[in-house]
């Protein structure tokens, strides 16, 4: 028989004085909406970018990184939630991330440097997705999204299945391009490709919103958000090697930064069935729905601890009107921006580096050590401090290569040109 939900204490209090934790960030879920939140964030159409990682790195290289990149970020979200149920067994529940780590390091300007990262991950990811719709409002909660987020889930496994059936069709076609797996001949062009790469895995595996993804669910959490990475990340196997692999294999270094424009080439007939490619196309757009409700949740949060008055209702005039102005904005100057800068491949890279690198590949493990204090000659504290200057160095790379990669693509383009740049 199932337990009754409990209260949740701290939801109590906020409620009092916080309108982004009542209101926003509400605390009902069970572990397997933990999975569908976390496989909308995570499992994304930013996987259609894979071939082309794989195009930079080549096959070695490219499974290596895609490997230990996926166990790095699992072991990542694992002790991220281990940091959160020590804090909140120690009295001390965070449903933020910049609150978290500006408790864990002591630091204030800790708070607002994640405000920062986060909010250009929660851009960045808002243009990207605009702009790939673009190529091929908003409900009031986190946990009201469950249903969406489920359908996404299945919209992923949908459009992956789809693309991976297509290149494989257009692999064995008379018109497909020749097989040719060669990386780029200057040796400075292959390892600025290959941290470019590094940094689109990043941010294809990145989250981000993990601490918020954990706040939705119902007290007690400890142990619930493990099951839903194992979802998760289930999911995450079953389509990141489909789609690596087989649009690799069909298209090899011509592979685009979103293989649906692979399939659909500018000159030449359609490598793969019209209606695959065409349902595919529908999947991904009808799931970049329920990613920018995910990612927007974050800057709606803020917004509406700043806008709202917890004293009177979610759906009242004086919060209603406010917070369709402010989404109705954000939402206005993500889609400008998504048109200004036609920029796709090089925006997953540049928010990988300078984003998903640092708040998911670096800061747990520094808030895990600071949390849990194991002993310095243990095997698990040097892991960590591994990880954290290996991407450390890796995102500083990343940043410079991506943002080279920008800078270079710039001479490509012009200002709201309807033709987005790989």
């Amino acid at each position: 028989m199932a337990q009754p939900t409990q209260p949740d204490p701290f939801l109590e209090v906020c409620r009092d004085s916080d309108a982004g934790a009542a209101f926003v960030l509400e605390s009902k879920g069970e572990w397997w909406h933990a999975g569908f939140h976390l496989t909308t964030a995570i499992v994304g159409p930013t996987i259609l970018t894979l071939p082309y990682v794989f195009r930079g790195l080549g096959w070695g290289l490219g499974f290596t990184c895609l490997t230990v990149m996926g166990f790095v970020t699992f072991y990542s979200y694992y002790l991220m939630s281990k940091v959160l149920d020590h804090c909140e067994k120690a009295g001390r529940r965070h449903i933020r991330f910049r609150e978290l780590a500006a408790d864990v390091l002591g630091s204030g300007w800790m708070f607002y440097f994640v405000i920062f990262i986060q909010t250009a991950i929660n851009t960045g990811v808002g243009i990207g997705a605009i702009l790939l719709a673009g190529e091929c409002l908003q409900l009031p909660t986190f946990h009201s999204l469950r249903h969406i987020n489920l359908v996404s889930l299945l919209l992923s496994l949908g459009y992956s299945f789809l693309v991976v059936g297509a290149c494989i069709n257009a692999g064995f076609s008379k018109n497909a391009p020749p097989k040719d797996y060669s990386l780029e001949s200057s040796k400075s062009a292959r390892i600025f490709s290959a941290f470019t790469s590094i940094s689109i895995i990043a941010a294809i595996f990145g989250n981000g919103i993990l601490p918020e993804i954990q706040a939705t669910l119902a007290p007690p959490a400890t142990g619930k958000m493990v099951k839903g990475l194992l979802m998760c990340y289930s999911v995450i196997f079953v389509t990141f090697y489909s789609a690596a692999v087989s649009g690799y294999w069909a298209f090899g270094n011509e592979s685009n930064s979103n293989i649906l424009k692979s399939l659909m080439p500018d000159n030449g007939p359609s490598l793969a069935p019209t209606s695959v490619i065409g349902l595919a196309v529908v999947f991904v757009l009808l799931q970049l729905f329920a990613i920018g409700l995910v990612y927007s949740q974050v800057a709606f949060e803020i917004m509406e601890k700043k806008s709202a008055d917890v004293k009177q209702g979610l759906f009242s005039k004086r919060n209603l009107i406010p917070r369709l102005i402010l989404r109705t904005l954000y939402m206005m100057f993500c889609g400008f921006m998504a048109a200004m800068l036609p920029f796709f491949g090089d925006i997953n890279g540049v928010v990988g580096a300078i984003g998903f690198i640092p708040l998911d590949f670096i800061l747990p493990m520094l808030l895990y050590n600071m949390t849990h204090k194991p002993p310095k000659t243990s095997i698990i504290y040097w892991t960590n401090i591994s990880i954290m200057a290996v991407f450390t160095g890796a995102g500083f790379m990343g940043a410079f290569s991506s943002t080279r990669k920008l800078i270079l693509d710039a001479n490509k383009f012009k200002l709201f040109s309807s033709d987005v740049v790989d």
